[in-house]
């Protein structure tokens, strides 16, 4: 006659002895806090077992529940990213499509200068290319000349720098510059017979820029200057 498998009493592994196992926990009672993954192999005991007799369950729900409360609150972070990931993208496209309205030069520096305060949603922005003149020298056509250095004196090698808690540069922002408590500074690539700009971007509230923040639109949008700016000037490269 078979045997019913569901109703056969469980079968213990002659290689087990219980009493070493109960002792071994004894020894190491974080055991199972350290390795929790084993908990989901235990079948939970009935809430009365006896006074002496550990309510696993008990410590298994918490468990959850302290995941469920980590989970929560990771996805409450991946949504808040993710929102300000879709705002940042839609400010860029709005500057990208103004920039395509320019119908001359002038009117493409207009636009960059101002109406990107708009788009962007910050308090500031300046043009700056280098040239061989002080700093003092006279903004041309909404453009700012700044000395030869500058540029890499201010980021570096880098394509972009977050800057959250700055004193902004007049020579960058001219008179608005007190204001500006962070930043974005982006590096125009003009090409490579082209003096080195620079595209500041600048905000009344500190950490508006970080340096934890990403920078591939910001990077992108830099690039779209720039070959805007090309594109007028017919500069090679």
């Amino acid at each position: 006659m078979a045997t019913d498998s569901k109703n056969a009493p469980a079968v213990r592994d002659p290689l087990v002895d219980v009493t070493k196992v109960k002792a071994f926990l004894a020894s190491h009672p974080t055991f199972l806090a350290d390795h929790p993954e084993l908990l989901q192999a235990l079948a939970p005991p009935s809430a009365k077992r006896g006074d002496n007799v550990l309510d696993m369950q008990h410590f298994m729900v918490e468990r959850l529940q302290r995941d469920v409360a980590r989970l929560k609150t990771l996805q409450g972070e991946l949504i808040k990213v993710g929102q300000s990931n879709l705002s940042s993208q839609a400010q860029i496209h709005s500057a990208v499509l103004a920039l395509l309205e320019a119908r001359t030069f002038e009117h493409l520096i207009e636009i960059i200068a101002k109406d990107f305060v708009r788009h962007l949603e910050v308090d500031a922005v300046g043009i700056a290319i280098e040239a061989a003149v002080p700093t003092s020298s006279k903004r041309a056509r909404g453009v700012r000349v700044i000395e030869t250095g500058t540029v890499e004196r201010l980021i570096g090698k880098r394509e972009i720098v977050l800057r959250d808690e700055v004193e902004a540069e007049g020579l960058l922002y001219g008179r608005a510059a007190n204001a500006i408590r962070s930043d974005a500074l982006l590096r125009l690539g003009l090409g490579p017979l082209a003096p080195h700009g620079l595209l500041a971007l600048g905000s009344r509230i500190p950490r508006r820029f970080h340096a934890g923040q990403g920078t591939e639109l910001l990077c992108f949008l830099a690039r779209v200057v720039a070959r805007s700016i090309k594109t007028w000037l017919d500069l090679p490269g």
